[in-house]
């Protein structure tokens, strides 16, 4: 995995500047746990703690997304993240090398597997998938901030 994370300290960043973080993996993927890794990092640089919600969505949504891609897809793939300024959003987009896009499946409290993209539906903003030349790329918008009420 090749990673490329901002070592700059929260008060060096630019206020108009995001924070970001990018990683790829060849035919032989890459460990899930390096993928919640890297957001749970990215996210305390920008000022969410590791513990809240924020950080577990973040976390959970990442881990699914890169889960499908490393086992759906035969080939490389590519993670990017990318905080807001204000560190209110992140944007998580994993790229793979399989043109079928991902599919929600029915909810079934009986089959094991097949319940990550319902859940990563429910915790984003949006979720959308662009079709690529020599794969997909998943793009799933996550508010980093509780909604009020």
């Amino acid at each position: 995995m090749t990673i490329t994370l901002s070592k700059r300290t929260p008060g060096d960043q630019p206020s108009e500047a995001p924070w970001r973080y990018s990683a790829s993996w060849g035919s032989r993927g890459t460990r899930i746990t390096d993928a919640r890794h890297a957001v749970r990092s990215l996210l305390a640089r920008a000022g969410h703690h590791p513990r809240k919600r924020p950080s577990h969505d973040a976390q959970l949504v990442v881990s699914e997304l890169v889960t499908n891609a490393v086992r759906h897809a035969p080939g490389p793939g590519e993670l990017l993240l990318e905080v807001t300024p204000d560190a209110a959003h992140l944007r998580i987009v994993v790229c793979d090398s399989s043109p079928l896009p991902p599919r929600l499946q029915a909810p079934d409290a009986g089959r094991i597997g097949g319940h990550g993209l319902n859940l990563v539906t429910r915790l984003c903003e949006q979720v959308y998938t662009i079709a690529l030349k020599t794969g997909k790329r998943v793009v799933a918008d996550l508010p980093l901030h509780p909604a009020a009420g």
